[in-house]
Parts: structure tokens; sequence; C-alpha cells
């Protein structure tokens, strides 16, 4: 919503019992969980959990791939847990597989699955998805991405991937601003990574945008510099400005709502002459249908040394702790 990072119109405030009663709802559930009352699931395995306290844009899938990458390279065996949002699968869990949709898994799942090869559980109950991967998958560690609030699932590390520019807008609860909980909720999570900015108390990761890639598969170069451009991620407009920082000019650019399911007409609006460039997550919706000249622009985040060491040492602490 727009006016969610907008100075607040009088008229919502119409919005703020709604407001309110959300926030007294997760915070009921909250203290369920904390005292037992309702049941959780514990892992024998670490929990990384990464999410965020407001909605949609903020980068988070970016750092679970290079959280990932990081574990990797350190020996771990990541596994990677979703909810599979815009998905819908026949049964669940599932296991993502090259061959998966993002019809079935939603779309960034079968990214990270593409991207990294590792196993990638998707169950609307994230619980179960921790569960079969630690059961069936080679893994050490469950990474979980998004599902801050999703406290029937227990944890060892929460992380919160703020956006840099937007940050939290109004500072309201939902459906009057952006929020999912409080601004006092930060108080309590591991690490706050920080998507573009230098803030404070929080760890800076900064996007850095490689060289594009055809949606097709087929091996390709992308040697002009005007453009079309799509987008259908949380927040487009960074999409857009990524592009326009490589020096891409940009003909035409059309923002999508997030998840947006694409299909064949969707691009009827563009000229088939101009090549089309859309973000990496859109891709993997658009490779049944995609042209020679529609493209990809494949991000990677970069995280500091001053968050990746203390970070392996207390997932080291964790883990032996577990044994």
């Amino acid at each position: 919503m727009p006016f969610w990072y907008q100075p607040t119109h009088w008229w919502a405030w119409f919005l703020l019992p709604f407001a309110l009663l959300m926030q007294s709802i997760n915070f009921i559930r909250r203290v369920c969980y904390r005292k037992n009352w309702l049941n959780s699931y514990q892992s024998k395995l670490p929990v990384v959990v990464v999410g965020n306290i407001s909605v949609g844009g903020n980068g988070k899938t970016p750092f679970v791939i290079s959280l990932c990458e990081i574990l990797m390279k350190e020996g771990y065996k990541p596994g990677v847990i979703s909810r599979g949002y815009g998905g819908k699968s026949a049964s669940y869990p599932l296991l993502v597989e090259l061959n998966t949709s993002g019809k079935e898994a939603g779309d960034e799942p079968v990214l990270i699955h593409k991207r990294l090869g590792i196993p990638v559980v998707v169950d609307p109950v994230r619980a179960n998805a921790a569960d079969y991967l630690a059961k069936h998958c080679n893994v050490d560690v469950i990474i979980t991405d998004d599902g801050l609030q999703h406290y029937a699932l227990q944890r060892d590390i929460e992380i919160v991937v703020v956006d840099g520019k937007r940050r939290y807008g109004n500072q309201h609860i939902m459906p009057m601003g952006p929020l999912r909980e409080p601004l006092s909720r930060l108080k309590s999570v591991d690490y706050i990574i920080n998507n573009g900015e230098v803030h404070l108390g929080e760890f800076t990761m900064l996007l850095e945008a490689s060289e594009c890639k055809r949606v097709d598969g087929e091996v390709g170069e992308l040697k002009v510099n005007l453009v079309n451009a799509c987008a259908a991620i949380g927040y487009p407009p960074r999409f857009f400005n990524t592009l326009m920082a490589k020096d891409f000019v940009l003909n035409k650019k059309v923002p999508f709502a997030d998840h947006h399911a694409y299909i064949e007409s969707d691009f009827k609006q563009f000229d088939v002459s101009t090549p089309l460039v859309m973000t990496e997550k859109d891709a993997v919706k658009c490779t049944a249908f995609a042209q020679e000249n529609w493209w990809y622009l494949p991000i990677d985040g970069k995280l500091p040394s001053s968050f990746i060491l203390p970070f392996l040492e207390h997932l080291k602490q964790i883990k032996e702790s577990k044994c």
C-alpha cells in the first residue's frame, strides 16, 4: 500500500481498531507459544529464521541465498524451508526439484533450488517442512525463508531483513501500516540486516547485479542497452533503479503485483523487437513460454565479515549444544 510509506493520512486512523486487533492477536499467539500453551516443533538441527516485521520487498531471498552460500563454503549442508507463497501443490511437504514449477512451490523456493541446488521443502506448516527436511534430506542446518511470526516452529537464531530506504514506513501495524509486529519486536531478534543502507546497530547487505541471462536457459549475451523491464516483486522500483545503474535505458517498465502468476498475455504490451529484462524471481515462472530476447538479471547479496564471523561462531555453539 503506497500510503504506508507516507505521513499518516487522517483517514488512516479509522483503521486503528483493526491494527490494534491484529497486534493483540499476534501478542497473544506469541505468549501462548512461549508458555507452551500451544504446541511447537523443535528440530534436532539448528533452525535459522530469516524474516521481517514488515510486508514484502525487503530482500529476504537474496540474503537467504548468500547465507546458504556462506554456510556451504564453511562445510555446512544447509536446507531451506518455505511456506511457498503463491504456489499450490497436490500434497505437502513438497520437495522442490528441477522440474517443479512456481505454480506448485511458489517462485522463491524454485529460485533458491535452481540457484543453489540444495534441498528446499515447501509446506504451509513450516514445522512439517522442517521435520521432513531433517528426516529425509542430507542437511545439518535449516534456513527458513520468511516465518518470523510462525511460532509453531521453534528457532535458534532470528534474523530480520530491513529495506534500507523504506524501512518501516509510517511505523503502524497492518492494515494501518506495513508492520506485522511492533518495532519493539526487533529487540528480541539476533541480527538485523539492512538492505542497502548503513544504519547504527544493523549489518549492511549490498545487492550486486551480475550479467543478464536468458530466461529460456540458453547461452547468450545481451548486447544492447535499450530494454523493456518488468518486475513482480515487493518493491519493483528497486529493480528498475538497478537496471538504470547498470546503464540500461528503460523503454518501458511495468510493475506487477508481488508473486504475480505470469501468463503469456501479460507480455503482449511489450514490443517484441526490444529485449525484455525481468527479475530472477520472475524468470522461474516464465521459462515455459519465454522468447529468445527475454532476459533476467541475477542479484547477489554481499554480506560484511562483521556479520559473517559472529554468525558462524553463534551457529557453531548452537550446533555443539544440540549434539
